[in-house]
């Protein structure tokens, strides 16, 4: 009995500086515990908004409380002596370690794993096609209200029975060719993606895009690519690539092979520019390495820190 009063008494005084200083710095505790619950709440609404702007919001949100709650819990249970700036400096860094790491391994895993990188599509006979969600609705009714009419609807399978699903729209003068992707996102959510594209006079391939999603890679010589992840609003989008071929003084002339095979012909041509350029091991060297070298590895973590905290992808 006396050594469980002993053990008792020991653990009762070990705790009591940090009861002690928990209830002296309130000023600390408070608003570090009311941050979490904010945050708890964004991420819950993220789940059905499925915001880019909110997720950058979020991530910096994540890194705020971390570094100043684990000083402060550091500091409270006397585990260091040094000032409290210097502790919240220390778990910054900390955690720009620990995501480094994570995204590195996330992005290894992928260039190992079966998954392509440049999936091909095939139509999409399954009728599951637009989500019936109300935001999701609206956008079709404004391509059918601005006369975009549907030209083809395809499906690439990425493996683990998730499948990319698109739907391309053109205008009446067939000049721009809209792509709404449906990408899926964690719990069981979709969110949309826009692609606009145009075919120039001069040959050249002009696309404004807002895909959130990193790339990392290289593009062909005579395409020109706008990638703007933050604007969300497909007449926004299309609007900027307007404004961007007036600028340049380029012409836009109608589309005439069908989006099938163009798009897998985008595909087939990105892998052959990627693994010219050393983005991609030849295909005789995946199987032991990976599809991505470690210069492709590197670029697509940089590009996933510019779009996770600052929304820009890297300039093509």
């Amino acid at each position: 009995m006396r050594d469980h009063a002993g053990a008792l008494e020991l653990i009762s005084a070990s705790l009591q500086p940090a009861f002690i200083v928990f209830s002296q710095d309130l000023d600390y505790s408070l608003p570090i515990l009311g941050s979490l619950l904010v945050l708890l709440g964004l991420a819950y609404a993220n789940r059905y908004l499925a915001s880019p702007a909110l997720a950058i919001l979020l991530r910096w949100g994540r890194w705020t409380a971390f570094s100043f709650g684990a000083a402060y819990l550091v500091q409270s249970f006397g585990w260091s002596d040094r000032p409290y700036w210097v502790l919240v400096l220390s778990a910054i860094l900390i955690w720009v370690l620990l995501e480094t790491l994570y995204t590195w391994f996330a992005i290894t895993a992928l260039s190992l794993s079966p998954i392509p990188l440049f999936p091909r599509f095939s139509p999409n006979i399954t009728g599951e096609e637009w989500p019936a969600r109300k935001r999701i609705m609206a956008l079709r009714d404004w391509l059918r209200k601005h006369r975009f009419r549907q030209v083809q609807a395809l499906v690439a399978e990425i493996g683990n029975d998730v499948s990319l699903r698109v739907s391309i729209y053109q205008d009446e003068e067939n000049l721009f060719r809209v792509q709404i992707l449906f990408l899926p996102v964690r719990g069981g959510m979709v969110t949309t993606c826009f692609s606009v594209s145009s075919n120039t006079t001069d040959s050249l391939r002009y696309t404004t895009d807002n895909l959130f999603l990193p790339f990392g890679g290289f593009y062909p010589e005579d395409w020109s690519i706008q990638r703007r992840p933050l604007v969300r609003s497909l007449s926004r989008l299309i609007t900027n690539h307007r404004q961007r071929l007036e600028r340049d003084g380029k012409t836009a002339e109608p589309w005439e092979d069908e989006p099938l095979n163009d798009l897998n012909l985008q595909q087939s041509e990105l892998e052959r520019v990627n693994t010219e350029l050393g983005f991609l091991f030849p295909h005789n060297l995946r199987e032991e390495y990976g599809k991505m070298t470690f210069e492709g590895r590197y670029r697509v973590w940089k590009e996933v820190w510019m779009l996770n905290y600052l929304g820009v992808p890297r300039r093509y």
